[in-house]
């Protein structure tokens, strides 16, 4: 996607704009979005789904195609391209693992609707997303997920060998962290958007504009930054425009 950079990083004396004002005096940034699928001796887990191929039709009623435009994807990049090309069929898939319900993470969970895969999420997350009235509440779009059957979580807890859920809320009421401990590469977090990116999470840590609850981020922050200094972990973030270009992506291989 590309947008504002306030949207990521709140800075004194910025506005928010669409992309009809991005050639304003803005600093308009690449926000990538990522999945990914984590292999364990009990199933493959997909974590997050990213966005659809119909995104301007489908966010025309939010307004967020103007403020997010998914314009600088290739076929070959959407889910179910990068799927068929890693030789992935949708029912080998176990677990689809949601981060949270924010359009541009659950926008392809529908793919899975009537598959053996089990739908995972936050039972926070999925009770504040079912909960209110009208098509959508901020960043949440209930055409991405209603009437899907869920499986909830709870807290923290290892979901699969070598692969916990760590309740991070703040950006969303029950958005998730994962991490994935590997016998090569080490410890990696995937913070997805309870950390925005490198320079969102400091020290000092520094907020973005869509923050469901202040308090709960900075304290989701510093115990993802807790973690990471037990286990000396990686940190990847969720919309970093730098750090995507340096992660191994399906082109480059993988973790292990």
């Amino acid at each position: 996607m590309h947008a504002d950079l306030t949207w990521l990083l709140l800075k004194a004396g910025r506005t928010i704009r669409p992309r009809q004002e991005k050639d304003a005096k803005v600093v308009w940034s690449e926000v990538p979005t990522h999945c990914v699928l984590v292999e364990t001796d009990e199933g493959k887990l997909l974590w997050d789904t990213s966005c659809p191929r119909d995104w301007e039709q489908r966010w025309a009623p939010t307004g967020f195609q103007d403020f997010f435009p998914y314009d600088a994807v290739s076929d070959e990049e959407y889910l179910d391209s990068r799927l068929t090309a890693m030789g992935v069929g949708l029912d080998e898939i176990d677990y689809v693992v949601l981060s949270h319900l924010h359009f541009d993470h659950a926008g392809n969970v529908r793919m899975f609707d009537n598959t053996t895969a089990r739908l995972v999420v936050n039972d926070k997350e999925l009770a504040f997303a079912t909960s209110f009235d009208g098509l959508f509440n901020g960043a949440h779009l209930k055409t991405d997920y209603e009437g899907l059957k869920f499986e909830t979580v709870s807290g923290d807890a290892e979901f699969l060998p070598g692969v916990s859920l760590i309740e991070t809320p703040g950006h969303t009421p029950g958005c998730l962290s994962m991490q994935v401990d590997l016998p090569d590469t080490g410890t990696l977090i995937f913070t997805s958007d309870a950390v925005y990116m490198g320079d969102s999470y400091g020290p000092p840590a520094a907020p973005a504009a869509i923050v469901n609850n202040l308090e709960d981020w900075f304290r989701s922050v510093e115990k993802l930054r807790g973690i990471q200094e037990k286990t000396d972990a990686q940190m990847i973030f969720g919309h970093d425009p730098v750090q995507i270009h340096t992660i191994r992506t399906l082109s480059e291989g993988s973790y292990t």
